[in-house]
């Protein structure tokens, strides 16, 4: 098993299929977007296969598919069908914003996909549009349709912002009431290309006071193992609502994850620089035992937390997250 310095288990890859996408959110871009790489800067699937094979053997058995926008990737029902058939990945899972999914869902089912997560910051489509600079709300909520009538695990991943889509929050949470849908409010983070935005901030106890001034009777219920969002029921609601302090970074100490961008960089912490470039070993003729060395080292200085590795940063953040994988 894959430890870091802290003792912690890692077990958890955050691929990145692509640094693009087809919606130019709020708090991921700015309003122009940014300049996407050309096509030979990313990682092949080829060599994606590669480095889930390598590790999957070194403890790696989950994976979550992100972007950018995955399905903006040529091919990518090809690339997860090949990488379901690797030895020692025992879940993929799915982040997506829906805007061209809904056709998918059918082969996703079938493919034994673990769970999806939908992006979904509100269900106004005028906010919408505001939020997300494309009018596409009913593309996503086709999506969000195929994937109850298929049954597959859904949770629901809303970034709050006041003054943007705060007002949202009540609707959005009715989404739960009669499906086993997982409705998760996410703290704004300074990964938008422009730096933080501190007017938008709504931290993870005023959503959760917000959301307690309609639904008084919510309780906190038991999370998961390594979860990053504190989780609770609302009586008579068939799904749970959570909330992730994404910036407040309280999750930090259980952190079993590692993430892998569209160019190869690997990640051991959101907030950090990256570790090591896995593309540029690839393209090198790296053997498996060099690759699985660099890794093994790279997690061996890894910051205990968020904030550790913002400081240790070399320069301040001002990165999109579609660079980096959502």
């Amino acid at each position: 098993m894959l430890t870091d310095n802290h003792g912690r288990p890692i077990n958890y890859l955050r691929l990145a299929v692509t640094d693009r996408c087809n919606l130019r959110c709020f708090y991921c871009m700015p309003h122009e977007g940014i300049e996407f790489l050309p096509k030979n800067h990313l990682l092949s699937y080829e060599e994606m296969i590669r480095l889930v094979s390598i590790l999957a053997k070194m403890g790696i058995s989950k994976v979550r598919i992100t972007g950018g926008e995955p399905f903006v990737r040529k091919d990518l029902m090809a690339f997860l069908w090949k990488l379901s058939e690797i030895p020692g990945i025992e879940k993929i899972n799915l982040t997506t914003n829906g805007v061209l999914t809904a056709p998918y869902v059918p082969e996703l089912k079938r493919m034994g996909i673990s769970a999806i997560n939908l992006s979904l910051d509100s269900l106004d489509r005028k906010r919408f549009l505001e939020m997300t600079r494309r009018d596409e709300l009913p593309n996503v909520m086709k999506t969000y349709e195929a994937i109850l009538e298929h049954n597959i695990p859904l949770k629901i991943n809303s970034v709050m912002m006041a003054g943007k889509n705060e007002e949202d929050i009540f609707s959005l949470i009715e989404l739960a009431r009669n499906q086993a849908v997982d409705v998760r409010f996410i703290e704004e983070m300074p990964f938008n290309g422009e730096g933080e935005k501190p007017e938008y901030f709504l931290s993870y106890q005023k959503i959760l006071d917000k959301i307690k001034s309609q639904y008084p009777g919510i309780s906190k219920i038991q999370d998961e193992a390594f979860s990053t969002s504190y989780n609770y029921n609302i009586p008579g609601f068939k799904g749970n609502i959570g909330i992730i302090a994404a910036y407040s970074r309280t999750f930090c100490g259980t952190c079993n994850r590692m993430r892998i961008t569209p160019i190869g960089d690997l990640k051991t912490c959101l907030y950090a620089d990256a570790s090591l470039n896995l593309r540029d070993l690839l393209r090198n003729n790296a053997d498996d035992e060099l690759i699985s060395n660099k890794i093994l080292n790279a997690f061996q200085h890894r910051a205990k937390d968020g904030f550790e590795a913002e400081n240790q940063r070399s320069s301040t953040i001002h990165e999109s997250m579609t660079t980096i994988g959502g």
